[in-house]
């Protein structure tokens, strides 16, 4: 309601709206200084916050409280099926590569009606070059192949010179240094083999056919230079798949069991379970001793 106010310097008498009261200004008649009398009006109370915008806060919350609380768990339950995935991808790898050198190998066969030795000898009948050094010309490595020179020793003077050059092919992605100017692929030598040492076999010597014939295996280990005339030796190596991881036998880093090249071409990868009778016939050419199921 209306306040009646009368000024103290003039005392003109008004009717002041009541918002009015408690305020300082100027009398309308005289100018001077004054207060109008009474309690200022109390300001309204904030209006409470939005019962939905607080829902939508608090679900927003759990939300994140949830995701970085089961982001670990996650995480955990994913990691084995992505390494899994890139295990399958670095083995397709790995027996693309035994398949190259299959191709190059029969390549080398069409060419000198042999497949290569294991090595060539010196004057002495000791290993002095590898088959892998003889197919280089087969692997799209000819470049590479005139550098090598024959008439020193693998590890000569002037061979040592390519010996950090790393072959693709001859490297098994899943080995822990896939980079190094190793090999994870050896043949499997010795009397009655494909790569009888220093003498190269024919298809037509493979009288137990060339589907149940290993030429070439995977091995882990040994830290072998791909150019060394060194490889497995059907006489002395252990007839089990990952047997031991020092060079010694067919082994490989892929959980399971290795991967061999047969002496038709294909590629099989043989479990760790495969009986050492049944390693024992693949691995020679004529035996006559028929294959059990592996």
């Amino acid at each position: 309601m209306p306040i009646q106010f009368t000024c103290p310097h003039c005392g003109a008498t008004k009717n002041v709206a009541d918002h009015y009261a408690g305020q300082t200004g100027p009398c309308a008649e005289c100018g001077q200084t004054i207060t109008i009398p009474g309690k200022p009006a109390a300001a309204p109370p904030p209006k409470p916050a939005s019962s939905g915008a607080s829902s939508i806060l608090i679900v927003v919350a759990v939300l994140v409280v949830g995701f970085f609380g089961c982001g670990g768990v996650l995480i955990a339950l994913l990691l084995p099926a992505v390494q899994a995935a890139r295990e399958s991808a670095r083995r397709m790898q790995c027996s693309n590569n035994l398949k190259q050198i299959g191709l190059a190998l029969h390549n080398y066969h069409d060419t000198y009606k042999t497949f290569p030795p294991a090595y060539i000898p010196d004057e002495d009948g000791n290993p002095k070059h590898s088959w892998r050094v003889l197919i280089l010309p087969f692997l799209e490595q000819a470049p590479l192949y005139e550098q090598y020179d024959f008439n020193e020793p693998w590890d000569g003077p002037n061979n040592s010179q390519l010996a950090n050059i790393v072959i693709p092919a001859y490297q098994c992605p899943s080995a822990p240094n896939p980079n190094q100017a190793t090999t994870n692929y050896l043949a499997i030598s010795g009397p009655g083999t494909v790569f009888n040492q220093g003498n190269g076999s024919r298809i037509m010597d493979i009288r137990d056919g060339t589907s149940n014939t290993i030429m070439v295996a995977e091995v882990a280990g040994g830290n072998i230079n791909w150019m060394a005339p060194r490889d497995f030796d059907v006489t002395t190596m252990p007839m089990a798949i990952n047997a031991a991881k020092d060079g010694s036998s067919i082994s490989s880093f892929h959980p399971g069991g290795a991967q061999v090249l047969f002496a038709d071409g294909s590629v099989r990868f043989l479990s760790d379970n495969v009986a050492a009778n049944v390693l024992s016939i693949l691995l020679t050419i004529a035996d006559g001793q028929s294959v059990p199921a592996f």
